[in-house]
């Protein structure tokens, strides 16, 4: 029990946080908030930006073979039903008999899988009975033009991989890719979650990251396995703890209806371990279902291993391996990695412990923060706006100014943004252009000057 309340106070200081820092607020805060949406403010969104650039550089800029993609949200209704998403996007949903409410069965039963001996499952709001399970179409549906028929009926995408199937011919028609290839797309997916819940997890409106890998046939074990070690990689490099990740098989009575093999990335929450990301071998359900096709001018070779001789040019349908990332879990997961407390005072309370952010300083939402040791000397705060603050800001964009409070009430809150180091102009400065160099995770400070200080920190970003 009390590890179980050490979980959910460290999910109440990540969300607090969040808040007090402007990282993430409730949507529609102000008119009593909207369940399953979060408004990202001024450090979450450079957070978001800072992980999606990662993955960008990673599996787009220093690739050959993806082909980067936008496509638009709202799609023709038959895109949807092509792709079984009419039919199959369902959760399973209870509905209470006395106060109406409904819940998702499925997580009703997860939630109480460890309590032994449970009878029928009872509304979680009012103890009334529930109903039957029924299936419940997660899709937002809305409607295009002002016709008010059928044929105006579309839908807000639930997940961004369709929008590169339906643009599979055109990228092969202007590109001409070899297999293998790639096509990669980050944007808006949408979700109508019965209970949407967890913070960040599970939301209504979210942001993914998706590569569809298209491949022969043949070599799809070979690629899914390929995109495995490359996700735990990327995984390592934005700072996840990979003790909490564990890559879990999922049953084939428990596949999506357009997956032969699913692995997916759970990590451990507070609230459990649940997923992450997810690596889905898509066969070729998606471009056989639109109706797609690729000429494969394929190599075959020779008897005696000696030559390759080209083959001649066939049809064939791709099969597709599916990477797929959520943004906002990825930011849940990191925050949850690199929370650290210490009783290091920096001149606060006794009774406190100091609360930051572990980032690495190529995701951090702050690289740096410049600070006049006194906000109320005009030579300090000259020297260092115009000779610190424009000299880093122009260099690495990602600085902060901060002449709010103290000293030490300045390190702690930039400790809690994450930024990894500040930079404090005295009077000493004044004389000898050197500044205080104080480091996040160590607490210890150096001087350094300040002709050098883009080379210091650029050196220490390597470190």
């Amino acid at each position: 029990m009390q590890k179980k309340e050490e979980k959910n106070l460290l999910m109440e200081k990540i969300i607090s946080l969040c808040k007090r820092r402007g990282f993430v607020f409730q949507g529609s805060e102000i008119y009593g908030g909207l369940g399953g949406t979060w408004d990202w403010g001024h450090f979450g969104l450079a957070l978001k930006n800072n992980i999606k650039q990662s993955w960008w550089k990673k599996f787009v800029d220093s690739r050959r073979d993806m082909y980067g993609i936008d496509a638009a949200i709202l799609m023709r209704q038959e895109v949807w039903q092509a792709a079984g998403h009419v039919a199959n996007f369902a959760d399973p949903m209870v509905e209470c008999e006395k106060c109406k409410k409904r819940f998702r069965a499925d997580t009703l039963r997860s939630d109480l899988k460890e309590v032994p001996e449970v009878g029928p499952l009872k509304c979680p709001e009012c103890k009334g009975k529930l109903g039957e399970a029924k299936q419940f179409n997660m899709m937002f549906q809305t409607k295009v033009g002002a016709s008010d028929d059928s044929s105006a009926v579309s839908y807000l995408r639930p997940e961004t991989a369709q929008g590169m199937f339906v643009n599979f011919k055109n990228t092969v028609d202007a590109f001409h890719p070899k297999l293998p290839f790639g096509m990669a797309q980050i944007g808006k997916a949408f979700r109508n979650e019965i209970t949407p819940r967890d913070f960040l997890f599970r939301q209504r409106e979210f942001e993914q990251m998706e590569i569809e890998y298209f491949v022969r046939p043949a070599d799809w074990e070979k690629y899914f396995e390929y995109w495995k070690d490359e996700m735990e990689e990327w995984m390592e490099e934005i700072g996840l703890d990979m003790a909490k990740v564990h890559d879990i098989e999922i049953p084939k009575e428990d596949l999506a209806h357009y997956s032969k093999r699913t692995v997916d990335f759970e990590f451990e929450y507070p609230f459990g371990q649940k997923e992450l990301f997810g690596l889905a071998y898509r066969t070729d359900f998606d471009l056989k279902n639109h109706k797609l096709e690729y000429i494969d001018e394929g190599v075959r070779v020779s008897k005696d291993s000696t030559r390759h001789d080209s083959a001649e040019s066939e049809k064939i349908v791709p099969h597709v391996i599916e990477p797929t990332f959520g943004v906002d879990r990825a930011v849940l997961a990191l925050l949850l990695s690199i929370y650290a407390e210490d009783p290091t005072k920096d001149g606060a309370s006794d009774k406190e412990n100091r609360v930051y952010l572990k980032f690495k300083p190529s995701i951090a939402p702050v690289i740096c923060a410049v600070s006049p040791l006194l906000k109320n000397k005009p030579e300090l705060v000259e020297y260092a706006n115009t000779k610190v603050y424009a000299l880093l800001k122009a260099e690495f964009g990602r600085v902060a100014w901060d002449d709010n409070g103290n000293i030490g009430k300045r390190y702690r809150r930039q400790d809690e943004i994450g930024t990894p180091w500040c930079i404090v102009i005295d009077f000493d400065t004044l004389t000898d252009d050197t500044v205080t160099v104080r480091d996040r995770d160590t607490g210890k400070q150096e001087r350094v000057k300040v002709d050098n200080l883009i080379s210091y920190i650029k050196e220490k970003m390597m470190e």
